[in-house]
């Protein structure tokens, strides 16, 4: 037992086995990350914070408030005994200090991040857990803490391929120079067109991508270029899962990062839209080339009272976690889209989850799965344009 195991008892489930090629077969074996020690970053090329009115205007950084870690922390506790009260095993990731100056021969980053977000770095694929590469200065040490977690699963599971994308550089190179100065005072429809034509804060100097960038549909894999997901970082994913269908798509959002928020699988056949702004028009026909439904997500409650210190969009409501195909984990406070998914036959659980957003994201960002029942599937027969 370490200081960071909780009391609830770990559920019998049997053997460990990494096994996940969607998101929303029966959950088994899950990851769910902490709020310890989490940090607004200190300014770096990739990422900037400006929380003016909650103490931390653009340029300042150090611990998140010690109140709201601790209320984040308990909804993570919380959350965690749920899932182990349904036979669900979790794990969690062991915090080191983020408060504190890293360095690699390229560069000097005055802070880290935290370790809330696994999704953000891990991604399951089949046997497969993948480390990926990351694209702040301040998250690229952030692998150490999972590294304890990730050689348990590698001992206990003898089917189990442990892979980590190449660590970048993250040089000046990796950089457009002086992006946020110009990108901040472009029009909607001006940062809109620089999103289409995919002209964002990173350049082709290596692969970058993180995990949250990545939504698995079995057989298929669709990657969202965004601020923290580059060109060359799809192509690496295309290479490294050569029997798969790896699809490149860009995001109709001003600010796209991570895919889990915007387009959500739900099950086989229906998926669940941002309704802010449609999709790529071209994604839209292969899906519904394919009979899936595609369903525009209501507007969030969080919209109403944004929390504080949070980077994350108001569309952070549809970030949900499948439990499985029939049952879906939805933060408590956004009752209208419970209530819209209840329309489909969905089992809605509702999750105090809103003090955990500051720190990275909601119920599918603070999670990994680990296994989940069943197999590779093709949900895709048909082809269309560039899919």
């Amino acid at each position: 037992m370490t200081e960071y195991d909780t009391t609830q008892a770990e559920p019998d489930t049997g053997p460990v086995r990494v096994n996940s090629w969607n998101g929303w077969d029966p959950l088994r074996h899950v990851v769910v990350g902490r709020a310890d020690g989490a940090v607004v970053q200190a300014p770096e090329p990739a990422v900037q914070r400006d929380f003016p009115d909650d103490g931390y205007p653009l340029g300042t950084y150090g611990p998140m408030p010690a109140d709201m870690t601790a209320e984040a922390n308990q909804q993570l506790d919380d959350f965690t005994a749920m899932l182990r009260g349904r036979g669900i095993r979790v794990d969690r990731p062991t915090p080191v200090d983020f408060n504190r100056q890293v360095s690699t021969p390229d560069w000097t980053q005055e802070t880290m991040s935290g370790c809330m977000p696994p999704r953000d770095l891990l991604l399951t694929v089949g046997n497969e857990v993948l480390e990926a590469t990351m694209s702040y200065r301040s998250r690229w040490h952030e692998y150490l803490c999972y590294r304890p977690l990730l050689q348990r699963l590698f001992d206990a599971d003898e089917r189990m391929r442990w892979e980590a994308a190449p660590k970048p550089r993250l040089t000046e190179a990796s950089y457009r120079p002086g992006f946020w100065d110009t990108y901040n005072t472009l029009t909607t429809e001006e940062q809109l067109a620089r999103v289409r034509d995919y002209d964002l804060v990173l350049t082709e100097e290596e692969p970058l991508f993180d995990a949250a960038d990545v939504a698995r549909f079995g057989k298929d894999l669709f990657v969202q270029l965004s601020f923290v997901t580059n060109r060359s970082g799809y192509k690496w994913l295309k290479r490294h899962f050569p029997d798969h269908r790896v699809h490149a798509v860009t995001s109709t959002n001003t600010h796209p990062l991570h895919i889990d928020a915007t387009w959500v699988p739900l099950r086989p056949g229906l998926v669940l839209h941002c309704g802010e702004r449609l999709a790529d028009a071209e994604l839209m026909e292969f899906f519904k080339l394919n009979d899936w439904e595609i369903v525009e997500a209501v507007q969030p409650a969080s919209w109403e009272h944004p929390p504080k210190l949070s980077y994350c969009s108001p569309w952070l409501a549809g970030n949900m976690l499948n439990l499985d195909a029939n049952t879906l984990c939805v933060e408590e406070k956004e009752v209208r889209l419970a209530e819209q998914l209840a329309g489909y036959g969905f089992e809605v659980v509702p999750v105090p989850f809103r003090a955990v957003g500051p720190f990275g994201g909601g119920l599918h960002c603070a999670t990994v799965d680990i296994e989940r029942e069943g197999t590779v599937e093709d949900y895709f027969p048909r082809r269309y344009g560039r899919f």
